[in-house]
């Protein structure tokens, strides 16, 4: 039997199995005892339900992830890819038009595919739970402008990689990384401004105390903004959050209305001293560097496998392709994703972390900051106890009963080093 084909079995199956057994025990790590630090923020009533909106999520996130997975067995054996290379190649483009239409074919079925499960996920667990307030004309031009997104973006980036590949030889690889990388810097510049704004209504603040305090705030840590906002949040979810876009001058502040409606001043510039935490710590600096240099990784890599014949036998294609290539490797790249994504995530958690301490020192208001936290996780109905190996196989931020203990250690740390 083809090895290459053995191989991608076995990753897709251990995958599959390994979610799946982490998912089971984050269920039963469920505990009907409320958490004593959240005895004054949940009734027994909504407790139980928010319980019950995570074993909801996650059984439709099994059999999703079950779905799929049998689906992606299926189509390789079948030999679905070398249909869909047929279909491509009968058009009599040139390689790259053939590999954007490949592509783009697979990338359409999957997100066709994927409709009815977002769909569900949206209008009745959402719903069930009083989180939805996405309309299906919402969800409907979401999705449209998603693919169309997907459509110029990808495209122009696809296009890209696969002419160096054609065109440069030994080192594609490396012009592949080279451009590759410029394109996500580039991007991060007009994401807050072309990209978000297609989904969004983004408001600037009117001046008021929460304006004030928050520009007053930034200008304490010698913070520039390009501007605050208020993002129409609750235009799709009641859930609430907060987060920074842009780099260098185009860095901008976004809040959810939701967000601004459920909690006090305090509590705000709080969440606000998080975000800017993770730049004083240079944390967005460091996810950069390192998203860099795994794309150099993977890109070195993937330069070994191009056109392999045995990998092209495993997926019973008739002719190899350079555009199959970038399709196939992932197949193969997917262990080293995981482990880059547990290292990232590790990472994460420990950012995160740092962030909370340095808005809690910085505003000298650290229960401020434990009362957010405590406000989001009821508002958002997280689970207060998940399972040790989920958090760390698939948490970026730790778990809030963590991020509560961690904060008042620090407080009180400080506090004694003041005493004396």
């Amino acid at each position: 039997m083809n090895i290459y084909l053995v191989f991608i079995l076995a990753v897709l199956l251990c995958s599959y199995l390994l979610d799946t057994i982490v998912d089971i025990l984050n269920l039963r790590a469920m505990s009907p005892a409320l958490p004593k630090e959240f005895e004054d923020w949940y009734d027994g009533e909504k407790y139980k339900k928010s319980q019950l909106y995570l074993r909801e999520t996650t059984l439709f996130d099994i059999i999703s992830s079950t779905v799929f997975t049998c689906i992606t067995i299926g189509f390789i054996l079948l030999g679905g890819f070398n249909a869909v290379d047929v279909f491509a190649r009968g058009f009599g483009f040139g390689s790259i038009l053939t590999g954007l239409l490949f592509i783009g074919v697979l990338l359409f079925a999957s997100s066709l595919l994927n409709i009815p499960f977002s769909a569900y996920a949206t209008f009745v667990i959402e719903e069930k739970f009083g989180f939805n307030k996405t309309t299906v004309r919402t969800f409907v031009t979401d999705l449209l402008k998603s693919w169309l997104l997907t459509l110029i973006i990808g495209g122009i980036v696809l296009c890209l990689v696969l002419w160096f590949f054609e065109k440069t030889g030994t080192w594609a690889w490396l012009y592949c990384w080279g451009a590759v990388t410029v394109f996500q810097a580039f991007f991060l510049f007009i994401y807050p401004v072309v990209i978000l704004p297609l989904f969004n209504k983004f408001t600037p603040m009117e001046d008021g105390d929460l304006k004030t305090a928050i520009t007053q705030y930034a200008d304490s840590q010698n913070f520039r903004i390009k501007g605050i906002f208020t993002m129409d949040g609750s235009r799709r979810s009641t859930k609430s959050n907060a987060f920074f876009t842009g780099f260098g001058k185009f860095k901008r502040i976004a809040l959810f209305d939701t967000l601004i409606e459920k909690h006090s001043l305090d509590e705000l510039v709080s969440i606000v001293a998080h975000e800017i935490g993770h730049y004083k710590k240079h944390h967005i600096l460091q996810h950069l560097l390192i998203a860099a240099a795994t794309s150099g990784i993977m890109f070195f890599i993937l330069s070994l496998f191009l056109n392999n014949r045995a990998l092209f036998d495993a997926f019973r294609m008739q002719e190899t392709s350079i555009y199959a290539s970038l399709l196939f490797f992932g197949f193969l790249y997917t262990p080293i994703e995981m482990i880059i994504s547990v290292v990232t995530s590790v990472l994460s958690r420990k950012n995160e972390f740092e962030a909370d301490g340095f808005a809690a020192s910085t505003t000298g208001k650290a229960d401020a900051m434990i009362t957010a936290l405590k406000k989001l996780s009821v508002d958002n109905l997280s689970n207060l106890t998940p399972h040790p190996l989920k958090v760390f196989l698939a948490y970026s931020h730790p778990p809030v009963l963590s991020r509560i203990e961690k904060i008042r250690d620090r407080s009180a740390s400080a506090h004694d080093k003041n005493r004396r």
